[in-house]
């Protein structure tokens, strides 16, 4: 007679049940995938819109005037004064970091900036929380204030749900009740010119992390654990204590966010810069 072993496999609150056959390895699906798909779909398209976009609140939009399009600085590299405002503006938005891990956030955020482009970040100001009713400085007057005649605006938002899920203990058919925290961290990051608030180029990073935690600490070896998810499954990533591992889910999420900012910026820049003499070729005819 052949074995027949069954498990589970559960993502969010949709559960996939599967069987396998040991003899042949063949799964056998117990439920239809429409229902699975259109699960699927909806979670990517929660985690694609969340957060949603911020910066707008804090920077408008470049316009296109007499000149054409924005250019950026032809003297480089670019001194500038790193703004940092953590949004709280969303109903679901998670508490702010407290001062140490705002402050290695933050250190990430311009070691990265400085690294690969052309600009400089002279000193670093901290806004710290702010709501839905608060209403954004006029730039050039805060550029005036900090000597310098660029602002980078960096605005960091992030939101979180948390559900039941059963946790298996020590990779063994043994299951815990436990909870799963999924985070969704987004940095965007706006060049201001400091003389007449224009929005020159700007870019955003995203990121989520999970984490899964039994209901009671102590119970395994193997938990709290964190998983980068999507973009890394099968990276996991262990809390030092049970009771702050909510804030480090916060801060590897967000360092992430910070990473793909890094890159997106970067590209922003270049592009930027094709525009630019696109237009420049456009005018010269």
């Amino acid at each position: 007679m052949e074995e027949e072993r069954s498990g589970s496999y559960r993502r969010g609150p949709g559960r996939l049940i599967f069987r396998v056959d040991q003899a042949g390895g063949i799964m056998r699906r117990s439920r239809r995938w429409s229902v699975l798909l259109v699960a699927t779909l909806m979670l990517a398209g929660c985690a694609a819109a969340s957060p949603p976009s911020r910066l707008s609140r804090y920077v408008a939009a470049a316009a296109t005037s007499e000149e054409g399009v924005p250019r950026l600085p032809a003297s480089r590299p670019v001194p500038t004064a790193l703004v940092i405002l953590n949004d709280r503006s969303d109903p679901e938005s998670v508490p702010g970091f407290p001062e140490d891990a705002q402050t290695r956030v933050v250190d990430m955020l311009a070691a990265e900036l400085n690294r690969a482009y052309p600009i400089v970040i002279e000193r670093v100001v901290t806004v710290g929380d702010v709501s839905e009713a608060w209403t954004a400085p006029d730039w050039r007057e805060v550029a005036r204030q900090q000597g310098v005649n660029h602002l980078l605006v960096a605005v960091l938002s992030s939101i979180e749900q948390e559900y039941p899920v059963s946790l298996f203990l020590g990779w063994t058919t043994h299951r815990q009740p436990g909870l799963r925290r999924d985070n969704w961290s987004l940095v965007e990051a706006a060049l201001v010119d400091g003389r007449t608030g224009q929005l020159l180029v700007h870019a955003e990073g995203r990121a989520m992390a999970t984490l899964d935690r039994p209901t009671a600490p102590g119970i395994s070896q193997w938990y709290p654990v964190i998983y980068l998810r999507p973009q890394e499954p099968e990276r996991r990533i262990w809390p030092p204590t049970y009771e702050g591992a909510p804030l480090t889910l916060r801060v590897v999420a967000m360092e992430h966010a910070v990473t793909r900012l890094a890159g997106n910026l970067q590209r922003a820049w270049i592009e930027q810069l094709a525009r630019e003499a696109l237009h420049e070729g456009v005018a010269s005819r």
